[in-house]
């Protein structure tokens, strides 16, 4: 028996109803009354957060509460420090490639006169 033959079987059952005494008849209707307000009211209040994120009480609660947002931090400053170092590292290497490609050696860099030299040279362009 598949999903639509099931479900169609429980409603024809269901729509022939079943014989209770009156007193249990009245009884049912409130409960059931008192569902479909509880129901409204909370679809009215995002039922759906508290499926998702849970009741916020126990370990659960506190995991989600205190430790998930901890994790996120720590995890989000080591990537960015992270990022930082290669970063960095990526900077020497280049200067350091620089440095060693080019046609002067690297004792005229330490000169204090070639490095007023290139100031100057770089304030008049």
């Amino acid at each position: 028996m598949n999903e639509m033959q099931f479900g169609h079987r429980i409603r024809q059952l269901l729509t022939q109803g079943t014989k209770v005494r009156p007193d249990v008849a009245r009884r049912l209707a409130a409960a059931r009354m008192r569902a479909l307000e509880h129901q409204r009211a909370e679809v009215a209040g995002l039922a759906w957060a508290d499926n998702i994120v849970g009741r916020m009480g126990g370990w659960g609660g506190f995991a989600l509460r205190v430790l998930l947002p901890i994790a996120l931090l720590v995890g989000s400053g080591a990537a960015l420090y992270g990022w930082q170092q290669n970063r960095l590292a990526a900077e020497v290497e280049e200067i350091d490639a620089q440095l060693l490609t080019d046609d002067l050696p690297i004792d005229a860099y330490l000169d204090r006169g070639f490095q007023n030299w290139l100031k100057k040279r770089a304030a008049d362009e």
